[in-house]
């Protein structure tokens, strides 16, 4: 029960990403993604892993709680 996704709302209307995001969210598996759609990140992220210069970062919070820190 895991979803890759890579950048799942790019050419997305806003109705499509809305649809997307609720079912994503009722979803009941793992969700990887990456995504530069800052209100599907703030809507689904629970945790953030940031690769930088080869490295990766786990960050325990959500989002919101990353952008905070």
């Amino acid at each position: 029960n895991l979803l890759i996704l890579d950048e799942p709302t790019n050419h997305l209307d806003i109705g499509s990403r809305e649809v997307l995001l609720d079912a994503l969210q009722r979803y009941e598996g793992t969700i990887m993604f990456v995504s530069h759609d800052r209100i599907f990140l703030k809507e689904l992220a629970n945790k953030v892993m940031l690769v930088d210069k080869g490295e990766i970062y786990q960050f325990p919070g959500s989002y919101s709680e990353y952008l905070n820190r």
